[in-house]
């Protein structure tokens, strides 16, 4: 059996330092053999960059996705088309730097990660994630045998996630959401063996409104006011799942939550 944590969006510096800090002890905790992180806001809460890319992977990351903020940062995309660990939306337009799906050999096991984008309340020129991940399941199946096949659906709408979970049900290993920033009560295997959450959560502030200060977050609903995002910092929160699987048949034997409180 094979312990893969998969660990929610990154949000800011309370974000950041929690995955610097105690990610070693996750690993060695759960006994992960294969960790991938969402590194979507892990810089000032809006995309990442080469920096912080770079620090997450030496702390023990083995792939990070991103996401709707993928290029915020401009120097990401020379990281994007030099280091396979690190990967967007494979939906995006084709032409963009990077890739959206990689494979990592490790203790002679095949990871196949796939980050995927949303379209439903996101504003984006991405195409469909259900014909798009469709695609690149049948081409890893054609290249490798009997991979771990690890998706990221970085998506706002529940609806969306599920459908799209269903849609690949037996022919992906793994299946969880990221963006929304909470961690769902729902994590399950489904009939195809498919290990599936809507989504994940988030590593950043609790006491806040999706990562932001409180302050902040309110008046985003109550006022007209523009304010600057102030990410929160106050009781750092670790969210994320371990799916321990059979990587002789690729399927998902156990999902466990992971939410901590430091």
């Amino acid at each position: 059996m094979k312990n893969i944590l998969v660990l929610g969006d990154v949000v800011g510096r309370c974000g950041r330092d929690l995955i610097f800090e105690h990610l070693a002890g996750i690993i060695s905790e759960y006994s992960i053999d294969f960790t991938v992180i969402n590194g979507e806001n892990a810089t000032t809460g809006n995309g990442i960059n080469e920096k912080y890319a770079v620090m997450l992977l030496d702390a023990g990351a083995d792939v990070i996705t991103l996401g709707n903020h993928s290029f915020d940062k401009n120097d990401i995309a020379h990281l994007m088309e030099t280091d396979k660990r690190i990967i967007r939306p494979l939906n995006l337009p084709p032409d963009l730097p990077g890739d959206g799906v990689t494979v990592i050999g490790k203790d002679g096991v095949f990871y196949a990660v796939v980050n995927m984008l949303g379209k439903t309340f996101m504003e984006n020129d991405a195409s469909s994630p259900f014909f798009t991940l469709e695609k690149a399941v049948a081409n890893l199946k054609a290249r490798y045998e009997n991979p771990i096949i690890i998706v990221d659906f970085h998506a706002e709408a529940t609806s969306e996630k599920q459908a799209l979970a269903y849609y690949c049900e037996g022919k992906v290993t793994a299946f969880y959401g990221t963006h929304t920033h909470v961690q769902t009560n729902d994590a399950r295997i489904l009939k195809g063996k498919t290990g599936y959450i809507t989504d994940i959560g988030m590593n950043g502030s609790r006491e806040s409104v999706i990562g932001l200060e409180k302050e902040i977050g309110i008046a985003r609903f109550v006022s007209d006011e523009k304010r600057c995002f102030i990410w929160g910092s106050e009781e750092p929160m670790l969210n994320g799942a371990v799916f321990t699987v059979d990587e002789k048949t690729a399927e998902t034997k156990k999902i466990q939550l992971i939410s901590k409180i430091y």
